[in-house]
């Protein structure tokens, strides 16, 4: 696993968006290039500069598929809390992909557990997904895939915790009760199995989570731990986000990375 440390939320998302960016822009032109994504404020800084990158010339999605993460089951695509309404209001409205290159989890659907099927099905039928981008819960969780989720899940169908809808309450005008109670999600195996994998992590209420994710072993209470298990992981994050790992190992980290955060740095326009 790498730690990429960076000053400040900014500053680690412009480095994401570059890391991403180059490999798209280096990617074999005979296939396409399947890129999972999530959604919430983690990724949004990347997202715009995915969009400036476009705006700028300096990188295309014609030859992007992407499959998001999650979707709420009760939430029509048009919602304005959908994950649907959040993809195209974010990214997809402003950049070039084509839409029958996107793929969401139909919250609507009236056979869920059929549509996780399918997805499943679906990712394979692509090749399987050459980098998965996600954020981190302050629990730890990836995707919807709460504590206690098994790391060998599935997409499937998750009752999400009162934690959850507390930190979703903010797109909900501020109330728990308003946020659906359960979601389909990519599992935990799901994500393994993407050739990479990059987790963006900011602020000092993911600082907890990140020293178990990074410094402590794999559990199932911490789901994200299953990173330390995949060949080709990646965690990006400014400095709030350090604060309870031991100073040796942002030291480590810092040492061992500075040539790489030099290098997507310029590409990410920072």
């Amino acid at each position: 696993m790498r730690l990429i440390i960076h000053r400040d939320y900014e500053k680690a998302s412009a480095w994401a968006a570059g890391y991403i960016a180059d490999r798209i822009n280096s990617y074999r032109k005979d296939s396409p290039f399947i890129l999972g994504l999530p959604t919430g404020s983690s990724p949004l800084g990347i997202y715009r500069e995915f969009v400036k990158m476009h705006k700028d010339g300096k990188l295309s999605f014609k030859n992007v598929h992407t499959f998001n993460m999650d979707e709420y089951i009760g939430l029509t695509e048009d919602h304005p809390q959908s994950y649907h309404y959040f993809m195209m209001d974010n990214l997809f409205n402003h950049i070039d992909i084509d839409r029958k290159h996107i793929h969401i989890l139909d919250g609507m659907s009236k056979e869920p557990e059929k549509e996780c099927k399918l997805y499943e099905e679906a990712i394979a039928g692509e090749g399987g997904i050459e980098l998965f981008l996600g954020g981190m819960g302050s629990d730890g969780h990836i995707a919807f895939n709460e504590p206690g989720s098994s790391l060998n899940s599935r997409t499937r169908i998750k009752t999400l915790t009162e934690e959850t809808k507390s930190a979703n309450a903010r797109f909900f005008e501020g109330d728990p009760l308003k946020v659906p109670g359960t979601a389909l999600t990519v599992g935990v195996g799901t994500v393994m199995d993407a050739r990479e994998v990059m987790i963006i992590v900011n602020g000092r209420a993911k600082a907890r989570a990140l020293k178990a994710v990074v410094e402590e072993g794999i559990n199932h209470m911490w789901t994200l731990s299953c990173l330390q298990m995949h060949p080709k992981a990646i965690i990006v994050c400014d400095e709030d986000a350090t604060e309870e790992l031991k100073a040796g190992t942002v030291r480590y980290f810092k040492d061992i990375e500075k040539e790489a955060i030099k290098i997507h740095s310029c590409s990410g326009n920072q």
